[in-house]
């Protein structure tokens, strides 16, 4: 009996230590700078890579057309 009164006056301890304690959180304001990005684009390289396979494609093209004139 005397081990259950000793752990009933245990928790009854902590609950009234944590009880009595207070915690403040105090949230500071966020400073917001803006952000510069540059962007480069090789407009040149890009018009190059559009028309890289147009000889192929060309080239094709004649030899479809003159398979299918041959039939």
């Amino acid at each position: 009996m005397t081990k259950n009164f000793l752990i009933l006056l245990g928790a009854v301890a902590v609950l009234t230590a944590t009880g009595c304690t207070q915690h403040k959180v105090e949230v500071a304001p966020v400073e917001v700078k803006p952000i510069h990005i540059t962007i480069d684009v090789n407009v040149k390289v890009d018009r190059a890579l559009d028309n890289f396979f147009g000889d192929i494609d060309a080239a094709k093209d004649q030899i479809e057309g003159s398979s299918k004139s041959g039939e």
